[in-house]
């Protein structure tokens, strides 16, 4: 590894890179310690957790900028990279690598590209990602004319300012993500009864489902809320998230995750009804602070209960019929087109959900690490 003027430093190279609507520093897996604990303490001190504010790190002390991603050539036949996703918290020293993150994978290929990864082809460039986090497997494409990558486009997302070129993710049998199947309960909707923040017993009825992310999905109404709040009116409603924190913890056991107090999972979602031409509106909170958009694979997950019958979707959900439907997941900043494929002998069954979104490198360059961090084992 390089050295600097400091013995104190080394510097770590990096790529901040813009997938989706969240953004983080990506790194070849090689560059980082092999030794997981030794590579959390790495990246920790990238983002510059744990502080509310990140001020001595790249992060921009929210979740959806407490990200990182790693990327490395595959081993595995018929797959081209492995990604794993870590997400941080501003305020928390634990590094989590067991959710997958969507909007981060958006970012994967052209970082890949960028590093010398994978060869990009002379008009399009196609690479099968395996996300290590939870064994998924999807298909990315870009636009790489003359073998250059073309980051300039006219595909908009909400979220996301300007436009950009367009990254499609095609995802391959996501369900069951990190729970054991695609609803984990057995039942599409389940009464789940908890204590709620106000020393309340309640109950509410609810669905829960990995379609790629762990969800609890329950109609806003049942809250007594009419769904299309703002986001900061959410965060600022103290009994609502205590409510939805004894829920969610309530849930982590009918999903079989178990005690969920330290996991970035279930996220909680509430469903109201289109305002804006949509499918269905949303409110989600990732897990602990409301989105201001919804997260790629939490959109793929909705979308899903949307195509249920007798999910907390129905009656509120306005879809087509058909094989292979398009839900329009509508979210405080704009709406999340997903394109899913309904299995014809069992349309319960979802076998391809794919989506388009935006990526792009903000800075190239080396972040600066305390040289210990990189000699440190428990």
């Amino acid at each position: 590894m390089p050295t600097t003027d400091s013995p104190d430093f080394l510097p770590l190279a990096c790529t901040l890179m813009r997938g989706g609507t969240s953004r983080g520093p990506f790194f070849v897996a090689s560059d980082l310690p092999a030794d997981v604990a030794a590579r959390d303490r790495v990246l920790l001190a990238a983002l510059g957790s744990p502080d509310r504010r990140q001020i001595d790190g790249l992060g921009g002390a929210h979740p959806l900028t407490s990200k990182a991603g790693i990327v490395s050539r595959s081993s595995v036949p018929g797959v081209d990279l492995d990604f794993l996703f870590a997400q941080l918290q501003p305020d928390s020293d634990r590094v989590d690598t067991t959710p997958n993150c969507g909007n981060m994978l958006a970012a994967v290929l052209p970082f890949a590209i960028e590093r010398g990864l994978v060869t990009a082809g002379e008009q399009t460039t196609t690479a099968r990602v395996l996300t290590l986090n939870t064994g998924m497997q999807c298909d990315i494409t870009m636009q790489t004319p003359g073998g250059r990558l073309r980051y300039n486009g006219d595909t908009r997302i909400d979220g996301v300012p300007g436009s950009a070129a367009p990254v499609s993710i095609s995802f391959l049998e996501t369900a069951g993500s990190v729970c054991p199947e695609l609803l984990p309960s057995g039942s599409v909707l389940d009464r789940v009864r908890f204590n709620g923040g106000d020393g309340v017993a309640h109950e509410i009825a609810a669905t829960l489902i990995d379609n790629g992310m762990p969800m609890v999905l329950v109609r806003a109404h049942d809250l007594g809320l009419r769904g299309d709040e703002s986001v900061a009116t959410l965060n600022a409603d103290g009994m609502l998230k205590e409510k939805l924190e004894a829920l969610r913890l309530a849930c982590g056991p009918l999903m079989g995750l178990g005690d969920v107090a330290t996991r970035n999972y279930p996220k909680m979602c509430l469903l109201s009804a289109p305002r804006e031409g949509g499918s269905i509106a949303t409110r989600c909170f990732i897990p602990h602070v409301c989105h201001d958009a919804i997260g790629v694979l939490a959109a793929v997950t909705v979308a899903t209960a949307c195509v249920l019958e007798g999910s907390a979707a129905q009656g509120l959900a306005r879809t087509a019929g058909g094989l292979h439907p398009t839900v329009s997941v509508e979210h405080p900043s704009g709406e999340f087109s997903v394109a899913l494929e309904l299995d014809a002998r069992d349309p319960q069954q979802i076998l391809r959900a794919a989506l388009l979104r935006t990526a792009r490198p903000i800075m190239r360059g080396d972040v600066m690490i305390p040289a210990h961090l990189f000699n440190e084992t428990d």
